[in-house]
Order: C-alpha cells, then structure tokens, then sequence
C-alpha cells in the first residue's frame, strides 16, 4: 500500500511537473505572441521608423530679431531644442546618476534593474524600472500619458520596450539623451525641456547650469510640482541633495565637492515664461496672424501635406527688428506716457469725461467685457447685471508703477481703463541702407497684457496734420510749385467747405513757412490749385490704404484715417529719394530642420522724383528748426539735422509726430482708446506735447549706442543736383521772408 502511495506520488509530482513546465511555456509563447502582436500594431499603432526619424513634440516657434536674439516664442508648451554640447555636463551626470546609472551599457532596457525593481515592489517597495530611453519614447509616442488600468498600463509597458529598442536602434547615446531633456517637463510655469527650464528657474541658459542647479532640475523629474524649488522649496533642497548623493555615488563629484554642494541655500532666479514675455509682444501678436495668412494663401504646408502649426512645429521665424532698439523704443514709451499720463489725470480731476457722445462709452465697455457675456449666459437680467457692475470686488488693474490689487466696481474699472492713454511707435530703416524698409522696433501699445489691440497696423485713427507734406508734395511735382512760393494765409472756400485756423499768420507765407507752423489756409489754398484726387493719388502710391481715403478737399488737413505703419512708411518715401520701400519684418521662415520655407520678397514703387522728394526733407526739416517740432532741438538736445511733422486731431484726440532723418523715419501716435475722450487744451494735446517726446528720447537712446551705428549726418542731395529752390532769402523779400510775422511762441500743429 506504501508502495503504491510513493509510486501515485512520483506520477502526480512528474504530472504537477509537465502542468507547471507547461504554464511556463504558455506563459512564454503568450508573452511572445503578446509582444509580436504589439509590435505588429494590434494593440495601438507604434511609430513607425518615420516616425521614429521625425518625432513629434511640441516645439516652440522661435521670433528672432535682425541681430540673432530671441524676442519671444509661439507656444502650447514652451519647449525649445538644444544640441547635445549645449548641455552642460552636469545635467547629464546627475541625469544618469539619477535615472539610469548603467545607461551607456544598455540598449534600450535594462533587464537587470528591472527584475530588482520587481523584487522590490514585490516587498511593498515602489520604484520605477524605466531607462531614460523608455522615459522619451513615453514622451514622445504616448501622449495619452501613463495608463491606470493594469492591462493597459503592461501593454503600454511593453510598447515602451519595444519603440525603446527601436530608438537604440536609430539614435546614438548622445542623441536620446538629448531629446529626452529636450521632452521633459518642468513643472507648470510652461517649461518643458532643459532649455526652457533653465531660463525659468535660473535664468541661464543649459550650458552654464551648475552642478547644484542641474541636481534641482534634474530632481524635479521625479514629481514637477511636488519637487518645485518654488512651491515645495524645502522638498527641492532635500531632493536636490538626493541628486548630489547620487552624483557623488556614481563617481561624478568627489565626496569633498558634493559635501560642500549639499550645504548651499537653494538659490534661485525664478522668471517664468509666458506668451507676454520678451520684447516686442505686440509685433509678435501681428506677425503670427501675418504668418498664418501667408501659410494659407500661399499653400504652405509640411512634407506630410499638413499645414505648419506655429504652436508646436518649432519654427525659427526670423525678422527686420533690432532688439537694442526695440527696447530702447519701450523704453522711451515708459519713460514719457506715464508723466504724460499724471498730465491728463489732472485734466480731468474732478471733472465728468463721460458727458454727451462719451456717455454711451460706459455702456459699449460694459457689454463687451467678459464679465457682462457671463452674467447674460446665466441668465441675468440688465438690471442684475448693471447691479453686479456697480458692487465692488477684488481685482487687479494696471498702473504705471506696475500691477495693483485694489477693490472697486467693475464700472469703475471701466472708466479708470477709458481714461488711460495709449501710445505707438514704429521706426524704419531708411536712406540709402542695403536694409531701407526694414521695421527696427515695433510698439503697439503700453502693456501686452492688458491691452491686445495693436495700434502700428491693426488700429487706425485720424492723421491730422501729418498729412499736409502729400500736399505740397502734389503741388511741387504736379504743378512746379517751389517751397518758397508765396501764398496767402487767409480762409478759403473749397465746394462748400472752409477750414478753421489756430492763430494764423497773417499775409502771405512760403510753403515752406506754412508746413513748419502747420498752416491750415495755406494748406487749404494748395488744396484748390491742385485737387483732391492728385493728392489721394499721391498717398496711395506712398502705401496709404485707408478704406476712407475719398477725394475731397478736407483730407489735405487729414480728416482721413491711416495705420501708423502706412503713415511712416509714406514719410519714409521722403527720404528714400521719392521710392516707397514698402516697410518689411518678416524676412524668412525655417522649419525645424533649418529647411527655408518662406523669404519675403520686398516691394518697392517710384512715387516722387527725386528732386520733389528732397525738396519736402528740406521742408520736413524746417518743422524742426523753427516750427512745430522746434522743442526736438531746445528741449531734447537733438541739433543734428531731422526733420518731421506733428499732427493733432479734432478736439485733441489723436496726437502725431513722424519724425526723419537720414537713415531712420520714426512714428509715434498718442491718444486714449477711444476718440470722445481726449484733452481739454491743445497745449496738452497737440502731437507736439504728446507724441513728439516719445521720438525725442526714442532718438537720443539710438544715438547713444555706438553698436548701432546711425550717423548725425544731413540728407544727402539728388545724385543731379537740384533745379528746386529751397533757398528762400536768396530772392524772397525781406518783408515777407519766413521770419517775416513768425509768432515767438510755439503755435499749434
């Protein structure tokens, strides 16, 4: 009976044997089939070595100005490549310190780490077992993220193996390692990548990143926001510290220099990133709808036949702005809007803006806010809602002397935002430059971040008298007219119309008199000998496309509306010998790989002869030396030869200065956001107070950086010499020369 039991035993352990060998087997032949079958696609498709050559990721388009800096990026994620010897050693030691200690050994998964990591989460001790080369194909090939559902998350694992083997395959050690800290995330200040992330948490570039500030980032990996040296600073150091252990353990530091690196603070230059960040915001706004269009009209698409996304296709986007005088323009804009602002603040205390046609400004405001949409989609009545907008609440208004939390109605937030000035500059190169036409600085606005709308090209407002120099300049090469040409200033009737004038001079004035104190009659008597439709000729030949650009005779005083950018660059026609170079800023597109996928051609167009287009620089500067524009020299100090016109609107709503020189034609526009509001006095308001200043101090800033090399020299003559004489004491009698019955005083434009 023993025997028989011990024989059943040894059947039932061959039998329990053969089952358990064959569990095994199944088990491989199940494991080898489930790999073959992910590796076929069954279970989502898998990259293919296209795929694997071309990842995706969502890559900042970089902005970059005329001298290689970089204004600002287009992004869903901030994220910016860099090459392998842009990285500094320090970031890849504690990487592989930190991640993947035998990374130069493996080839895409390392088994060994993998069945300890098992182990030890058998035992209730979680660890992760990716390599860093699974960690980017996550990254870059499963952008649903990690799975939850165990199933899914072992498939997902095993796609991880495979595209991992797949990488190995394709890319050196160098190479992965690189677009896998060009892929990470850094936390939730829009940092992904090294790149990215130095700039926001050091302000340094991947190449300088000591080893201390590698070992923050580096820590951060592991849990963004649970590890930020911002949020959870006293995590960070402790992580940080880890890192360093690491290093150390690995060989990279000795143990004296990770000692000492322990017991530094954390220390950090925290500048996060975002859309509104860098230089030129409101060029960069203009120039992504410019592109956008480009890339539609002209069919402009990826290898793929997919359109090109701004957003996410790492674009280099290269320009005509110069970063040193975009920022000095910024600058020159801060430093006069906010005095000019406490100027119209004063004006208006304790005075009601919103009478009569302003009134209606409150109830336009309200119902294009956010707020206001709100409420109506809750269901609010009008009364409900004007009630919310008349209670106080918390919120954050801009100043001048930054940002301010403060409680106040919505209503009065609305009012407190019509009253604040804006303010605009272009400035482009002009002359004789191999670059003449090209945009240098580009201010839209005050602040990108309050204020979107872009006053250089998308906003439009009354010229004022910045459009008498078309004028004269019909009336010179039309009709012959010499600037010294005498003319009576009195009132005249064209069709029905007469002008208004603001102390005129009496008797008769050169043309040359007339455009340097912003003469109305003279002005309007041109007006008659030449014809409305030979001077909107004129402006459309000079690029002025206003869409209320109609012949009659009131435009000569500019009653018509026009772009700051086509305004500056008609004048720029002036000193570019009587060519318009229609203004350019963008100069060409490269995709990701350096491929060039759009240059920008320039437009030029004769619009003046040559000797017509002197004739109105001499004139131009006239303004300056003894005009309108006379406080560029006995305030500003600018005695070098520049020429310009200001301009002011109806009621001191808009106020103008295009200002020349030699190699650069600079316009400014100030007013408020919209026309009703305005200043009470024309000393205040005239384009002379409030728009010229800002050229002024744009000018001297300029001037001072011998980088930029823009000489102090006159205009140079027509190549022929001239038949114009703009010498008017050469013949004029003294009773009526251009000092004859000049007020001392500065007169109004």
């Amino acid at each position: 009976m023993q025997q028989r039991k011990a024989h059943l035993t040894k059947e039932e352990t061959r039998r329990y044997t053969v089952t358990f060998w064959k569990i095994v087997l199944g088990c491989i032949a199940f494991g080898i089939i489930l790999i073959f079958s992910v590796g076929l696609g069954l279970f989502g498709t898998l990259p293919s070595f296209r795929d694997l050559e071309n990842p995706k990721s969502n890559l900042a388009s970089d902005v970059i100005s005329d001298d290689g800096v970089v204004l600002g990026s287009y992004f869903v994620q901030n994220r910016s490549n860099v090459r392998y010897d842009q990285i500094s050693p320090n970031v890849i030691n504690a990487l592989i310190a930190t991640e993947d200690v035998r990374y130069y050994s493996h080839s895409g998964i390392d088994f060994k780490r993998t069945f300890t990591i098992i182990f030890y989460n058998l035992i209730g001790k979680k660890q992760g077992a990716s390599t860093i080369t699974q960690q980017l194909a996550l990254n870059l090939f499963q952008e649903e993220g990690r799975a939850h559902n165990v199933f899914k998350r072992f498939i997902q694992k095993l796609q991880e193996w495979i595209i991992a083997i797949k990488l190995e395959r394709n890319y050196t050690k160098e190479e992965i390692i690189t677009m896998y800290l060009n892929t990470v995330d850094f936390g939730s200040y829009n940092s992904f990548g090294i790149k990215a992330a130095s700039q926001t948490y050091f302000n340094t570039t991947p190449d300088k990143l000591k080893p201390e500030q590698a070992a923050v980032l580096v820590g951060m990996l592991k849990g963004p926001s649970f590890f930020s040296p911002v949020r959870n600073p006293e995590r960070s150091l402790a992580r940080r510290n880890t890192v360093l252990e690491n290093m150390r353990k690995a060989g990279y530091l000795s143990d004296p220099e990770a000692e000492e690196l322990k017991q530094t603070p954390l220390v950090l230059k925290f500048r996060p990133i975002n859309h509104n960040e860098g230089y030129a915001a409101y060029f960069r706004a203009v120039l992504k709808k410019d592109i956008q269009k480009i890339f539609e009209e002209q069919n402009i698409k990826k290898a793929d036949d997919t359109p090109y996304d701004l957003d996410r296709d790492g674009l280099k986007i290269y320009t005509t702005i110069n970063s040193h005088m975009q920022k000095y323009a910024e600058e020159a804009q801060s430093e006069y809007i906010r005095t000019l602002q406490t100027q119209f603040n004063k004006v208006w205390k304790g005075r009601n803006p919103f009478k009569g046609e302003a009134e209606i400004l409150l109830e336009q405001g309200m119902k294009r806010s956010d707020r206001y949409k709100y409420l109506k989609d809750e269901g609010l009545t009008e009364g409900d809602i004007l009630k919310s907008f008349n209670t106080p609440v918390k919120m954050n208004v801009f100043s001048w002397k930054g940002n301010i939390d403060t409680v106040m109605t919505p209503m009065d937030s609305i009012k407190y935002y019509k009253l604040m000035l804006r303010n605009a500059l272009v400035s482009i190169e002009a002359g004789d430059s191999p670059s003449v036409g090209y945009v240098r600085a580009w201010v839209g606005g005050i602040n990108f971040e309050h204020f979107k709308y872009d006053q250089v090209k998308m906003g439009t407002r009354q010229v004022g008298s910045t459009a008498k120099p078309f004028t004269y300049a019909v009336a010179i090469e039309n009709q012959g007219f010499s600037p010294c040409y005498q003319a009576p200033n009195e009132p005249v009737t064209i069709d029905g119309w007469t002008p208004r004038a603001y102390k005129p001079i009496p008797g008769y004035i050169t043309l040359k008199t007339a455009l340097a104190y912003s003469q109305n009659y003279v002005t309007a008597y041109m007006m008659k000998q030449v014809g409305p439709t030979a001077v909107v000729t004129l402006l459309k030949k000079m690029g002025i496309n206003s869409p209320n650009l109609d012949p009659y005779p009131a435009i000569c005083l500019g009653t018509f509306d026009a772009s700051l950018l086509d305004m500056t660059g008609a004048y720029s026609t002036f000193v570019n010998h009587g060519v318009l170079n229609e203004p350019i800023y963008l100069l060409r597109i490269e995709d990701k790989n350096g491929t060039v996928i759009y240059e920008r051609k320039p437009k030029v167009t004769v619009a003046l002869n040559e000797q017509t287009a002197y004739a109105m620089t001499d004139m131009l500067k006239g303004v300056v030396q003894r005009g309108t524009g006379r406080r560029i020299q006995y305030k500003y100090r600018l005695t070098n030869p520049i020429g310009g016109k200001t301009g002011t609107t109806q009621r001191n709503s808009d106020g103008w200065f295009i200002g020349i020189t030699p190699q650069l034609v600079t316009g400014v526009w100030t007013g408020a956001e919209d026309r009703a509001i305005h200043f009470l006095s024309t000393s205040q308001g005239e384009g002379a107070n409030s728009a010229l200043p800002v050229f002024a101090l744009y000018m001297k800033k300029v001037y001072a950086d011998p980088t930029l090399k823009y000489t102090k020299g006159d205009f140079p003559t027509p190549k022929g010499g001239m038949s114009i004489t703009l010498n008017c004491d050469a013949y004029v009698p003294k009773s009526v020369t251009d000092s004859a019955g000049v007020p001392a005083t500065e007169p109004n434009p």
